[in-house]
């Protein structure tokens, strides 16, 4: 084992050897028999070089992994992934998520698994080493490594609560210098988690200035919000529900117990490009230009091919057109009935997100939709084209999915004909959202990439603590939280579709989740808490009610690396 971590700690300090290397005039090497603190964490920038290694996977793994986003976006009521003619089949496997048909062999759920654990591994083996550094000596300000410390622990017990909703319980570990462990049981792994947040959230820094700049650094709210998650979800994890308990953490973050945060008025400023001073983000992965990039919408999975030109042309853009929003319509424009999915129409009209989304300079934008007709409003000549069945022509984004252009054919006469399903769209299928990483203009590209990404925001908080009210039978309480977040999507707050009393139930209250954290990769979380992610309908997706479908296979190359590793039920030899 020793081995194993001494390559680890060589493949980490040969990065940091590169950096020192390339800023340095003296290229002269300088070798030592052994790495340990003494001989290498001889200054400052050492020392941080070595707490923010893990962070630089987690940075990765949460902000820019589209396995990770998948995992909990497509295959919900959410987002889908069509076949797009001859694009996007790629074996059924987007068709097979969508309608549940899960098998150990999918990529995507072998990067679920090596994220979190990756970066549990990276954290224990900072903090080992971290320990052993003299703070004092390097003229840290006293309480810097104690923070360091609890950081991590933070941090693992973030990933630790990822692999827990994805999979179940997981091997655990508190050291590098352990042997190879099989899966613990998932109460074990609450526990665990629960344990490390205990420790670590009076430990940790606590932000004491109201939109104080964010940095990816985990706070004392971070460590309690991510404590109330693990709460929350508790009923879907160990089969014992804490909303009690939940509520109580998230009414002391909301009175600033935990620091100093606000709901913004605005809420392109919690996602836009200035948005490390927002002072509703609790945790975020920054993001600068030709710097820390992180893209985490996904724009080449997301955006039509030639969205580039809707915005002058933006260099280094290109897209593969591929994700969009599970459909409102029918081929023939009929809302459908299903009571989950079809995202788009359940924004009011006058809600001012539910527009397409424009560039309009300086860092600010509107909107947060690519839909309708491709015309830039505000540069009718900027316009987005087709580039297979709409070929040279201005591209009608709809909240659809069939083969329109083949109508009239003998094998489509009218659009009452037309099949909507997963392996049946066009290119201009589905709304397309840009949230997250919005876009500059070709007229600022150097702007591209600035927005951080939000991964906890006060929102959260909010609508976890109305979700306990609602489930304790104040369903008054629980939409005047709901509203308080509302309001600012309307003009002068007026809301013409407020949460009542009358009207919240478990459909509402997913429905202003959905609305309200479109996109940023937690739907399969609350519908599998509500036990509507294998029981319910959606557009081309029949509940199977299967319950092990609430958690993911392991996949067989993590299983064949690791012996002592039980594939989860229903999956492989446990079906």
């Amino acid at each position: 084992m020793e081995m194993k971590k001494n390559k680890l700690i060589n493949l980490i300090l040969s990065g940091v050897a590169c950096l020192f290397i390339a800023t340095s005039c003296d290229v002269d090497p300088t070798f030592y028999s052994q790495v340990v603190p003494d001989t290498f964490y001889t200054s400052q920038d050492a020392v941080w070089e070595r707490f923010n290694r893990p962070f630089t996977h987690w940075r990765w793994y949460v902000g820019s992994n589209s396995d990770r986003w998948a995992l909990q976006e497509i295959g919900t009521d959410e987002f889908c992934l069509p076949t797009r003619g001859s694009d996007w089949y790629d074996g059924a496997r987007y068709q097979k998520v969508h309608h549940h048909e899960y098998t150990e062999d999918m990529a995507f759920v072998e990067a679920g698994w090596y994220g979190f654990a990756m970066g549990v591994a990276l954290a224990w083996d900072a903090l080992e080493d971290l320990e052993n550094v003299d703070f004092n000596k390097l003229g840290f300000v006293e309480g810097t490594q104690e923070s360091m410390l609890n950081q991590q622990r933070t941090l693992v017990a973030s990933l630790y609560l990822d692999g827990l909703d994805l999979f179940g319980g997981v091997p655990l570990y508190t050291t590098t210098q352990s042997e190879i462990k099989g899966r613990s049981t998932d109460l074990e792994t609450f526990n665990f988690i629960d344990s490390l947040l205990d420790i670590a959230i009076p430990n940790l820094p606590l932000k004491e200035t109201l939109g104080a700049m964010e940095n990816g650094s985990i706070s004392r709210a971070t460590g309690a919000a991510l404590k109330a998650r693990l709460y929350f979800n508790a009923k879907s994890y160990i089969g014992k529900e804490m909303y009690t308990e939940t509520a109580a953490i998230c009414q002391d973050i909301i009175d600033g117990k935990y620091g100093k945060y606000a709901l913004d008025t605005d809420w392109t400023n919690i996602f836009g490009f200035n948005n490390e001073t927002c002072p509703e983000i609790i945790w975020s992965v920054p993001s600068q230009n030709a710097k820390l990039e992180t893209d985490g919408m996904y724009w080449s999975w997301m955006v039509p091919y030639n969205y580039k030109n809707y915005l002058g042309g933006l260099d280094d853009s290109g897209s593969n057109n591929g994700i969009g929003l599970v459909p409102s319509l029918d081929p023939t424009g009929k809302k459908y009935a299903y009571k989950l999915g079809g995202a788009y129409s359940k924004f009011n009209d006058k809600d001012i997100r539910k527009q397409p989304y424009v560039y309009e300079g300086s860092g600010k934008y509107r909107g947060m939709f690519i839909v309708g007709q491709l015309i830039n409003p505000d540069h009718p000549e900027w316009t987005c084209t087709g580039s297979r069945e709409y070929q040279g022509k201005v591209l009608t984004v709809v909240d659809q999915v069939a083969y329109f252009a083949k109508v009239g054919s003998s094998q489509y006469p009218t659009l009452e004909s037309l099949p909507s399903t997963v392996a049946t769209a066009e290119e201009n299928s589905c709304v397309r959202v840009t949230k997250r990483s919005p876009r500059p203009n070709q007229d600022e590209k150097n702007r591209k990439f600035d927005p951080d990404v939000p991964i906890i925001r006060l929102a959260e908080i909010y609508y976890m603590l109305a979700e306990c009210k609602m489930r304790a039978g104040d369903k008054d309480g629980a939409a005047a939280l709901i509203n308080t977040v509302r309001k600012r999507y309307f003009t002068n707050g007026a809301d013409p579709d407020p949460v009542t009393a009358a009207n919240l139930d478990k459909y509402r209250m997913l429905d202003e989740w959905q609305l309200e954290f479109l996109a940023e990769g937690r739907r399969r979380t609350d519908l599998v808490r509500w036990d509507a992610y294998v029981t319910e309908d959606w557009w081309d997706h029949k509940a199977t009610n299967d319950k092990n479908l609430n958690r993911f296979p392991v996949h067989y190359s993590i299983i064949g690396a690791n012996n002592l590793l039980e594939q989860n039920p229903g999956y492989g030899s446990n079906k």
